[in-house]
């Protein structure tokens, strides 16, 4: 099926809003979260180390329901997949300050909890995402923008919901501050269940008509044989073992230990939020013209820069600029991935590639966020922002050398692009705990 780009007679945007909402109401809860979390295991343990083995116990689940979860998604079906497990997410992460203010919560438990929040909610990622391709259609809307749109939503949430965590930390304590992030994820599976409709495809593929094994085999497969694709995921994996330790556990450490403020991790995540999202929305208006591959080295480079005011130890409206700056610049990495491998991934394999994509992709965070708290505990905050800095580079690198990206200097001519055979993915946050902890 051709989706015209632009809009279309008898279009129907109200599902693809819905989405929209839904996953801006459960993004500003996961954004309170993740400054909330690693503030807890700060207050409470004092502990750079611990806190990384917080993020570890975070994105394991991720990436082993990334690898498993998708072909669930392609059985039960988009709008299925995200409703339950939004529910489950949501009941797992109210279980954090409700033991924690009745029996007590010891650390170890606390890992458990944070486990399965990862676990459940991660295939209800998967599935938002898969449904953004359909619902561009029916809105009848140009897949550039759709995707600008989705990517938009992390970004307004990156500027509000770090300055409401660090508030209502700063009133209530970081635990209680979990209630909003549990809350939200109520409110998104609701909005998604009575929203989304009108969607012809419910699920791709029929449980009963092949195995699950099989299933998840052609996945891999298809991600195994497309070099565009296997380039995305030596990226991610170049980048994922710094950028999500840089956002939960450096960035948490630098604000505990130099700043000594709470109030200073909202102000430094939510200008990097407020940069991002007006990058994003300059990328909406104007993407289609820029040359791909440039643009995604630039971004890359790019997001080198907030490194170097907190390596001098500037002051705080210092860091708080260059954030900014640095997300207005990396803003198109997220929508233009999307854009490339939704012009790749066939409908029937779409739950499937994303989740592998992801999961491949994240596939070292785990030992990122372990190696972040120990180098920053035992060896120091400076020679970890020099690896960050690195990493950064060689995504640049890789994007500007590897073949498959070779024909991407300039965007294709404005005609009919197959929705029905596309899929969607995140280099920066590819599916954090937090669809989209990082960039």
């Amino acid at each position: 099926m051709i989706a015209t780009r632009g809009q279309a007679s008898g279009a129907n945007r109200i599902p693809f809003l819905a989405l929209l909402g839904a996953n801006a109401i459960s993004m500003v809860g996961t954004r309170v979260t993740q400054i909330a979390i690693p503030w807890f295991v700060l207050q409470t343990t004092g502990s750079a180390a611990k806190t990384g083995i917080v993020g570890f116990a975070e994105m394991l689940p991720i990436i082993i329901a990334s690898f498993f979860g998708g072909t669930l998604v392609d059985r039960i079906g988009f709008k299925t997949g995200s409703v339950v497990s939004d529910l489950l997410a949501g009941a797992t992460i109210a279980l954090i300050p409700a033991l924690h203010h009745t029996v007590g919560l010891e650390f170890w438990q606390l890992l458990i909890l944070v486990f399965f929040a990862g676990l459940f909610a991660t295939p209800g990622m998967t599935a938002r995402q898969s449904l953004v391709p359909d619902l561009a259609e029916l809105a009848g809307l140009p897949l550039e923008r759709a995707n600008a749109a989705y990517q938009a939503i992390p970004r307004l949430s990156l500027l509000v919901g770090p300055a409401l965590g660090a508030a209502l930390i700063s009133l209530v304590g970081p635990s209680q501050a979990l209630w909003l992030d549990a809350a939200g994820y109520v409110v998104s599976a609701t909005i998604v269940l009575v929203g989304v409709r009108g969607l012809r495809r419910q699920a791709t593929v029929s449980g009963s008509s092949s195995r699950y094994l099989d299933e998840l085999r052609e996945g891999l497969q298809f991600v195994r044989q497309n070099r565009l694709v296997r380039t995305m995921i030596t990226v991610m994996l170049v980048i994922s073992i710094v950028d999500m330790p840089l956002f939960s556990v450096v960035l948490p450490v630098y604000a505990d230990r130099v700043l000594g403020s709470v109030v200073a991790l909202g102000t430094i995540v939510s200008a990097f939020g407020a940069g991002a999202l007006a990058g994003v929305l300059a990328y909406g208006a104007v993407g289609h013209k820029l040359p791909r591959r440039p643009t995604l080295v630039i971004a890359f480079a790019a997001c080198c820069l907030s490194l170097t005011p907190l390596a001098l130890g500037a002051p705080l409206w210092v860091i708080a600029t260059f954030m900014a700056v640095e997300g207005v610049i990396s803003a198109p990495i997220n929508p233009l991935a999307m854009t490339l491998l939704q012009e790749e991934v066939p409908a029937e394999l779409r739950g499937r590639a994303f989740g592998l994509v992801t999961a491949l992709g994240l596939a070292v965070s785990p030992l990122g966020l372990l190696m972040a708290g120990y180098i920053i505990d035992y060896v120091g905050l400076l020679p970890m922002l020099g690896l960050i800095a690195v990493s950064y580079l060689a995504a640049a690198a890789v994007c500007g050398t590897a073949p498959a990206l070779r024909n991407l200097s300039s965007p294709p001519a404005p005609e009919p692009v197959p929705v029905a055979s596309t899929a969607d993915t995140d280099l920066r946050h590819a599916a954090g705990y937090r669809e989209g902890i990082s960039r």
